[in-house]
Parts: C-alpha cells; structure tokens; sequence
C-alpha cells in the first residue's frame, strides 16, 4: 500500500527572485577537473575548441551554468595568477602541494578561464590569493582581466592576445582563511579582507562583488566577525562595505567525516545520516543569516555557500590526492534536498556553488582520457530544475508527509519546493521540484494548487532500482530521468513518487481564482 502525502502550493503567493547563481559550480586545479575535464589542450586527438574539451562544454552548456568559480579551493592561496598567462610553452611550473603533490605546469589560466566561461556563457567567479599572495598581486589581477584603456595590466593583456576587456563579476578575497588559506583568526583575516578588497577595484563599468571568506560549517565567530568588521550599528550614514558578500562551506557525509565512505557502497543507516547532514545546512544557513540580520537588516550583504556537496572516499584505485568518487541516487537526493533549501532562503542567500563540476567530488560529469563521458544523477538533478533560475519562489506547505527513521529521529521524507514566471497577463508557468528521500515504497503525494487555475505541462522523475546505483561508462544512462504520470484534477497535483527520487513538474497557469 503506497503512502501518502499533502501539501499545498499557493500559486499567488510570491517571494523573492530565486537567484540564477544558486546554481552555480566550482573547479579547482584539483585531480582531473581542469587537466583530462576542461582542459586537453589543442594538439589533443579529442575533440576541443582551442583546447576546451568540447563534450563537457556541450554537457554544461545545457545546464545553463551561471557562473564557475576558480581557480579554487585550497589551490588559489597558492597559485599566482602571472604564472598563467603568456606563451604557454614559457610558463613556469610549480607543484600542487595540496591536491596530489603534482607538478601543475600553468597551461590552463586567466585566459584559458576566461575563455571556458565564453563557452559555458557562464559569469567569471575569479578566487584571488590571500594566504601566499600580496594585495598589489591581486589588485593587478583585477585591472588585468577589467580594466580598459591605458595602464600597466591592460598594456600586458594586450600583449598576450586580448583586447578588450573581460567583465568579472564576482571575486573571492581567499578561500578557508580558517584553514589552508592561512590559519587565520576571524579577527585577523576580517582586517585582511578588509585590506584586500580595499585594492580590488571596480575599473570602468565592471563592479565587483567581493566575495570575504567565511566559516566552514555553522561556525558563526566567522561571520560575526566579518560583519562587525564592515557595518555600524546605530550610524545614521550607513558605510558603504568593502565587500558584499560573506561565504561558507558545507559538505555533506553520513557522519564519520569527509574521505572516510565509500561512495557506492553504504549501509541504509549511513544514507539516513547522510539525509540528516543535508537537511540540517537549514539550520546552518538560518543561523547565519541571524547574525548578518542583526548588522545588516537590510540585507545589503549577501550569504554564499560557494562550496557545498557530499565527500566520500575516492574511488579505489585512483590517486588519494585527486578525490574522485562516484555519484549515485544518494547524491542526487542531496542535491535535491539542497537546492529546496536554498530556494527557501533565497533573500539572503546568493550564490551557490557545487563542489566540483568534474571528476571531483559531487561531479556533474565524469570523463575518462580516450574520451569517454558520463552524466551523474546530479546532472539531471541540476538539469530538470533548471527552470528555478531568476524564476520567483511560490509559497509551499507540507501539511503531512512520511518520515525516514535515524539514530532514533525522525526526518522529513519529502522535500518541496516551487517557482513561477509569469506569461502575459492571465497566464504563466511554474515548475514544482519534489524530493522523496524515503527509502522504501512509493509515495502518493497530493498537492493543492491554490490562487491559480493550472495544468499539468510536463513531469519527470530521477529514480533507479537502488539508491546505490550509478551511472558509469559501461551504462551511462542506468539513472536517467524518464516521463512521469501526473494530473490536476478539481485543483490538486497528484503525482506518485519511487523511493528515492527526484521530480520536476512544469505547470500551465491560468487566470486567479477566489
């Protein structure tokens, strides 16, 4: 007997703008990300665009990617942005001494970057070197990719092939100053930040969004921190801030920590506790969006979660350093239940970036060097919701829904989330997203649609036999979203959900209804 599940919709009901950038992705100089993912080179035997691996470009081009941060991670407080740019064959070498302890010989920079966002059509989310670098080092980098005119780094841009120009939106002031990036205090990397984003200037009529490096998890000292560093409390002139935004990381695993389980190969109660760790960054962004309301009530400083996603232990056989794992129905439910959250929290929170986008972690897609590709469940994950980019978030409600038993708790089993986009003045669309993270049985969900008369579009689902299945070369396609039967009968959405799915339905909407 199928359970049951309620919840309602209301169709007239909006909130804020559902940020594009919530959807946005990560690649580091980490394992096969750039070198064999992005990057072959041109004089590879695969097919390239001026050496971008034309596969993956297409792949993530139908994600409609908004935006890729680079060059990292841990790599960008050690990476010095004049060893990649020139000749390719002049470039110095270095070694990637937390990635593998591989020699990185530069191939791929700021150029190269650029030139894979053109491709993508994806923004620029450039991370610039505090922990090793100097701020005259990452306020040359700036006026190198933005400035135009004459001056001494639009001079050196000229000389190494671009003309014009590039628009860089969005730049990181470090990565992890808790960690990697420098081992810093909250007090002492604030006054860094401070420091940094001084120098990083907004040349002609690129305006940056500078990005502070904020806490791992809920630490919150982090964000205290940072936004008593920029704000003052009773001030009738309100400063203008040095940076706009504050970031945190959020990985999720079944509870033993980060590189400790296998990806594939996991116990029931390990797949609860990891739903549990994913449902839980609610809390985490909840809890620091209270401290930045309480400095910043107006919400001129925005939350981004530009690092986010599961970890298990590399795949056997692959090099440790390279964090390669495979992504199964389990990583498709994470990104489910977290993309629901951040559309929840779409007033604060304004960026997101999933950790990585190829052969890294979460991957979107997984390559090998003869030119194979494959397509994770997190894809489609990213692909089907595609539709709640820059669409604006409808009120949703779960009146009653079946649990998932861990450690003597009980969690949601259903995870809801809807967005609109209005048509001509009688008529528009929405796409509502469901997440069923129960394990067992299917599950009859019944939703009012309130406000709005509505019919039923399109409907897929994300399912497969068990929730350890993968999609790998040697059956690419054994998890693939296929049709799903769905109705509005007397205005209530019925659909019928697999254990462990993920499902999108695209909705007509019609006139207001009283």
């Amino acid at each position: 007997m199928p359970r049951t599940a309620r919840a309602v919709i209301d169709l007239d009901v909006t909130g804020p703008v559902i940020s594009r950038h919530l959807y946005g992705h990560f690649a580091e100089h980490l394992g096969r990300c750039i070198y064999g993912g992005f990057w072959v080179g041109e004089d590879s035997p695969l097919p390239n665009v001026g050496g971008l691996r034309a596969d993956v470009v297409e792949a993530l081009r139908a994600l409609s990617v908004p935006n890729l941060r680079w060059p990292g991670g841990c790599f960008a407080d050690e990476y010095h942005w004049r060893d990649g740019i020139g000749p390719r064959e002049e470039r110095p070498t270095m070694v990637n001494t937390n990635w593998g302890n591989v020699v990185e010989d530069n191939s791929f920079g700021t150029h190269e970057f650029m030139a894979l966002c053109e491709a993508l059509g994806a923004d620029a989310y450039v991370n610039g070197n505090v922990g090793s670098g100097t701020v005259q080092e990452m306020s040359d980098w700036v006026e190198y990719l933005t400035r135009d005119g004459d001056s001494p780094m639009a001079r050196l841009r000229r000389e190494n092939g671009r003309d014009e120009p590039w628009r860089v939106p969005f730049w990181g002031l470090g990565n992890e100053a808790w960690g990697c990036g420098g081992n810093m205090s909250p007090e002492h990397y604030a006054e860094e930040a401070k420091r940094y984003g001084t120098f990083c200037k907004n040349h002609g009529d690129n305006v940056l969004t500078r990005i502070a490096s904020g806490a791992p998890d809920d630490d919150i000292r982090w964000t205290e921190a940072l936004m008593a560093a920029i704000t003052c409390r009773g001030c009738t002139l309100k400063p203008e801030p040095v940076f706009q935004a504050i970031s945190f990381h959020y990985y999720s695993h079944s509870g033993e920590g980060i590189n400790t389980v296998s990806a594939t190969d996991f116990t029931d109660e390990q797949y609860a506790r990891t739903v549990a760790k994913a449902l839980d960054i609610d809390r985490v962004i909840r809890v620091h969006s209270a401290v930045m309301d309480a400095h910043d009530p107006e919400r001129r400083i925005g939350l981004i979660c530009d690092e986010w996603g599961t970890w298990w232990s590399v795949e056997p056989g692959t090099n440790p350093g390279f964090l390669y794992q495979q992504n199964t129905m389990r990583d498709a439910i994470v990104a489910g239940l977290h993309l629901d959250i951040f559309h929840r929290h779409a007033e604060r929170l304004r960026m997101a970036n999933i950790a990585q986008t190829v052969n890294v972690l979460q991957a979107m897609v997984l390559t090998t060097d003869d030119g194979r590709l494959v397509l994770t469940p997190t894809y489609h994950v990213f692909a089907m919701n595609a539709g709640h980019q820059d669409a604006t978030r409808l009120a949703t409600s779960i009146l009653a829904a079946p649990t998932l038993a861990c450690d003597g708790e009980d969690l949601p089993a259903l995870s809801v989330s809807a967005s609109m986009r209005e048509g001509s003045a009688r008529d528009g669309s929405a796409l509502v997203s469901l997440t069923h993270a129960g394990l067992d049985g299917d599950l009859e969900v019944a939703i009012d649609l309130r406000g709005r008369e509505a019919m039923v579009r399109r409907a897929r689902v994300l399912a497969s036999d068990s929730v350890r299945d993968v999609n790998d070369f040697d059956a690419p396609e054994r998890v693939a979203p296929r049709d799903l039967e769905a109705s509005v009968d007397a205005g209530v959405l019925r659909v019928t959900l697999p254990p462990h799915s993920f499902a999108t339905v695209e909705l007509e909407l019609g006139a207001t209804t009283f």
